[in-house]
């Protein structure tokens, strides 16, 4: 259920697990929060994504048509998009929550974002990319490498908002066309001095679901 004054693509990251990492909840507030999906039909596809703060204000959402080879490349362009569209309008400093509904890539995105906190850090899972999605992966890591943290949940494709944008992308063009906005989450900077963490560990550190019925060993 969503709560009030909350972002839905927060809650439902909040409520699916992202694999490889196990986290405390004060880590687990972000910033910015961005759905992805893509899609691949045999004549067309399409990339969709949604970026919204923690506070519920969204801030773009893109619905394109595509000519995938197949979905599993269509996937990693909608996030390498997705990607892009958010650094575009996230300050310095910012944490990201990525939904998608794709195990394979929120793992890989995982992974990349251990290595690179860690150099030293051995994968428990080989990193293996689609054919033809290896300009999009660097494309994602670079991505990553520039956000102050990163980590990616894997949903449901039926709860998925950026699934209807991508697979009816000629009906939901309309989105394209509306302004973009770059929004700061809200939060007490005033007495802070403007940091980017400011005001996100200010919330009660409750586990969500998800951490607080998982086994040390998930």
């Amino acid at each position: 259920m969503a709560v009030h004054g909350r972002s839905t693509l927060r809650d439902l990251f909040d409520d699916s697990p992202t694999p490889h990492i196990a986290h405390p909840p004060r880590t687990h507030h972000r910033h910015f929060y961005v759905a992805t999906d893509g899609s691949y039909r045999a004549d067309g596809g399409g990339l969709g994504a949604v970026i919204e703060t923690r506070d519920g204000t969204r801030v773009a959402r893109f619905a394109l048509t595509d000519a995938p080879p197949d979905n599993n490349v269509a996937e990693y362009r909608a996030l390498h998009l997705g990607l892009d569209m958010l650094a575009a309008r996230a300050p310095p400093g910012s944490r990201i929550g990525v939904l998608v509904d794709h195990d394979d890539l929120a793992a890989n995105v995982n992974q990349a974002v251990l290595a690179a906190a860690d150099p030293s850090w051995e994968p428990t899972h080989p990193v293996t990319v689609p054919m033809r999605s290896e300009h999009h992966w660097r494309g994602i890591r670079a991505r990553i490498a520039n956000f102050d943290a990163l980590r990616a949940a894997r949903i449901d494709s039926r709860v998925n908002p950026a699934h209807p944008l991508a697979n009816a992308p000629e009906q939901y063009g309309h989105v394209n066309d509306r302004h973009d906005r770059c929004v700061i989450p809200a939060d007490d900077r005033s007495s802070t001095g403007g940091s980017p963490d400011a005001g996100v560990d200010a919330e009660p550190q409750i586990p969500p679901p998800s951490r607080a019925e998982r086994r040390a060993s998930d």
